[in-house]
C-alpha cells in the first residue's frame, strides 16, 4: 500500500551511521551487538553507496551497497553490488519504502557500470519481485564421528598440520583463499578490511565454544615448508554420565590440493573428547562427503545463499564463460529493470562470449530473475523449465542452454555480508 508520508531518501552521511545502523539492529530484533563486530561494520560499510529512509528527523529504513568482485564461470572477477544492511522501520511497513529503496539503488548500480547485485536474505520471499534469482547454496551436516570414518587419499600423511594464532596467521591463509577465489563461482575477492570478519570472534556469540582456534596445513616445497590449508574451528566441550561428547564447531576449511583438505578434515574428525562435527554454510559438493564411510550420519541439510540480480543483462552475460558453445535468443522479462527486456542474442563458449540485442525469433522465454539463478551455473535452466519458470520456443534450444550454463564445481558463497 502507497504511503501519503513523504519520505527523505538520500545517501547516507558519515555521521548519521548510528542512527541508520540501530534502525536496522531494531528491524532485526534489536539485540545490540558486540563493540568489535559493530566497530567493523561500521568500519566496513561505504557511506556514498549507502541510502537511508527518513521521517523527518527519524531514520525509517536502510540499505547499503559493497562494492565487491564476484567470481563467475570462467574465473573473472566481475564488479558486483553486495546488498547489504537492508531494513524498514516497522512503524513503516507497507508505505512503499523498501521498493524506493531498491529502485534507487538498481538505479545507482547501473549508473556505476557494474553488472551484477547479490546479496544474501533473511527473507527470501522479499526479493523475487525485485529480480534476484537463489544462484547458490549452502550445506549445513551434523557429524556423528563416532560412527562416521573417513578414507583419506595418498599423500594425506605428507601434510602437516600445527596450531595457529588464527589472527597472526591471517595473511597465510588469506594467501590461500586468494588462491581458491577464481576457482569456483560465488567467491567474493576480499578488499582491504574483509579479512577481519572472518575472525572476528566476539564472545558474547560463541554459545559455550572456546574461542576461535586455527589449524594450519603445510608440505615441504621448493622454497621450504608452504602453507596449503587451514582450518578454523570452535570446540564445544559436553559430558553426560557416559563421557565426553563434545561438538567441533566448523567454521572454515580451505585445502589447496586433495590432501590438505582431507588432513585437515580427519584432524576434525578426530579431536579428542569430541563426538560431533558441526558444519555450516559450506559448499554443496563439499570434500569431505566423498571421503566418509556413512553419509547418512551426516544430516545433511541444504538452504538458499545467495541471489543474484542481472542489472545489465548484456555486459553480465558476456563477463562469464561457458562450458558447452552457445548460441541461443533470450526473452527477458524484467518489470523492475525494463531496460533489460527485450530479445539478447548470447554467443559463447569456454573461451568467451557476446550478448546483444536482437530483433530475431527467440529461442528461449524466462524472466530476469530465471537468468540470475542459472547465472553461476548451481541452477540448471532444464530444472527451472521443469518448474514452468522457462519457455522453450525453439525445440533443443532448452538442453543446449542449460548445458552451457553449468558449472564443473558448485558455485559457493564463503561467508555472509
Amino acid at each position: 500500500m502507497a504511503s501519503d508520508w513523504a519520505t527523505d531518501l538520500r545517501v547516507l552521511r558519515p555521521d548519521e551511521w548510528d542512527e541508520w545502523y540501530d534502525t536496522l539492529i531494531r528491524a532485526f530484533g534489536g539485540v545490540p551487538e558486540s563493540t568489535e563486530e559493530r566497530e567493523l561494520w561500521n568500519s566496513l560499510t561505504e557511506p556514498d553507496r549507502s541510502i537511508g529512509a527518513w521521517d523527518g528527523d527519524r531514520c525509517v529504513g536502510s540499505a547499503g551497497v559493497f562494492s565487491f568482485r564476484l567470481t563467475v564461470p570462467g574465473g573473472a572477477a566481475v564488479p558486483a553490488a553486495g546488498v547489504t544492511m537492508v531494513s524498514v522501520a516497522a512503524t513503516h511497513r507497507r508505505r512503499g519504502v523498501l521498493t524506493s529503496m531498491m529502485r534507487r539503488q538498481l538505479d545507482d548500480v547501473r549508473e556505476w557500470g557494474w553488472p551484477l547485485a547479490v546479496l544474501t536474505a533473511s527473507e527470501p520471499a522479499i526479493y523475487g519481485r525485485f529480480g534476484y534469482g537463489g544462484a547458490t547454496f549452502h550445506l549445513h551436516s551434523e557429524i556423528d564421528t563416532t560412527r562416521v570414518r573417513l578414507s583419506v587419499p595418498p599423500g594425506t600423511d605428507d601434510v602437516r598440520l600445527r596450531y595457529a594464532d588464527p589472527v597472526a596467521a591471517l595473511d597465510a591463509c588469506e594467501a590461500v583463499y586468494a588462491r581458491l577465489v577464481p576457482l569456483r563461482p560465488g567467491m567474493v575477492v576480499r578488499n582491504p578490511g574483509w579479512e577481519r570478519l572472518v575472525v572476528l570472534d566476539p564472545e558474547s556469540e560463541r554459545g559455550g565454544a572456546s574461542p576461535m582456534q586455527c589449524v594450519l596445513a603445510e608440505r615441504d616445497g621448493e622454497r621450504g615448508r608452504e602453507v596449503v590449508g587451514y582450518a578454523r574451528f570452535a570446540v564445544k566441550p559436553e559430558w553426560d554420565l557416559g563421557g565426553p561428547k563434545g561438538t567441533v564447531i566448523v567454521r572454515e576449511v580451505q585445502g589447496l590440493d586433495p590432501a590438505a583438505d582431507a588432513a585437515l578434515w580427519r584432524f576434525l574428525f578426530d579431536i579428542d573428547l569430541t563426538s560431533t562435527v558441526s558444519v555450516r554454510g559450506r559448499p554443496v559438493d563439499e570434500v569431505w562427503q566423498y571421503l566418509v564411510s556413512d553419509f547418512r550420519r551426516c544430516a545433511p541439510r541444504v538452504r538458499d545463499s545467495l541471489f543474484v540480480r542481472l542489472v545489465d543483462v548484456g555486459a553480465a552475460l558476456e563477463a562469464r564463460t561457458y562450458q558447452a558453445p552457445v548460441d541461443v535468443v533470450f526473452e527477458v522479462a524484467d518489470e523492475f529493470c525494463p531496460w533489460n527486456a527485450g530479445r539478447w542474442r548470447l554467443s559463447g563458449d569456454a573461451k568467451g562470449a557476446s550478448c546483444e540485442r536482437t530483433d530475431d525469433a527467440a529461442d528461449l522465454a524466462l524472466s530476469v530473475r530465471e537468468l540470475g539463478a542459472a547465472y553461476l551455473g548451481g541452477v540448471s535452466l532444464v530444472s527451472l523449465a521443469a518448474a514452468g519458470r522457462v519457455r522453450e520456443l525453439r525445440r533443443g534450444a532448452l538442453g543446449e542452454a542449460s548445458l552451457a550454463f553449468g558449472s564443473a564445481v558448485a558455485p559457493w558463497l564463503p561467508h555472509g555480508f
